[in-house]
């Protein structure tokens, strides 16, 4: 594994800080003009201590890719909008059939076609599904899926001899396995727009 870049140690440790302001309340004692100091100076350490070993692991390629204003606001529309509205779906989903005596359940697992180019997309999805109520991401796995490709009828040949012709060749799918609290259809396609909703659209907005 390569050693991490300066811009890759820079880009880690802001976001760490970040974090470490909205969990430590720093950001709120900033807004209200009464910024703690010792811990913004504390958080600014470790942050970029945790930049220095952990960037390697992280970043790959491009340091600064999510500080595209663009993608910035595409998280924040994420953060803000999309993922709250599903979180809330599923939490009164869950919530009606916990207060049905009947207890309207058909748990049980599907697998669910994604397809997001990045792997840091695969993994704010994943976690995504997992934070809504009802819903666990168990496996990622990727797989080989068959791709016809249509093939069209030569001079003197005939649509069954074409057809036989059809080249099969495959390509890489990656599939979620989720345990779903109520299985409503096995269909693949039609379990992930039912499981998935809005959130892969916003993830892919934001990496894709």
């Amino acid at each position: 594994m390569k050693k991490a870049s300066i811009p890759a140690v820079i880009s880690t440790a802001v976001i760490c800080y970040i974090f470490w302001l909205l969990i430590s309340g720093g950001l709120v004692a900033l807004c209200k003009g009464t910024p703690d100091v010792r811990n913004m100076i504390v958080g600014l350490v470790v942050s970029i201590f945790v930049g220095l070993f952990s960037a390697k692991f992280f970043i790959h390629e491009n340091s600064f890719y999510l500080w595209n204003p663009a993608r910035l606001v595409q998280l924040l529309i994420y953060c803000i909008f999309i993922f709250p509205v599903e979180l809330f779906k599923a939490n009164l989903d869950v919530a009606l059939r916990a207060l049905n005596p009947a207890l309207p359940i058909n748990p049980g697992i599907v697998k669910v076609p994604v397809d997001l180019k990045s792997e840091y997309g695969e993994a704010m999805l994943a976690n995504s599904i997992t934070l809504t109520p009802g819903t666990i991401t168990m496996d990622i796995v990727e797989e080989d899926v068959p791709v016809e490709e249509t093939v069209e009828p030569l001079e003197g040949e005939s649509p069954e001899d074409a057809a036989a012709a059809v080249s099969v060749r495959t390509k890489k799918q990656t599939f979620y396995y989720i345990h779903w609290i109520d299985v409503a259809t096995e269909d693949p396609k039609a379990a992930g727009d039912m499981i998935k909703g809005t959130l892969e659209k916003g993830v892919r907005r934001i990496f894709d």
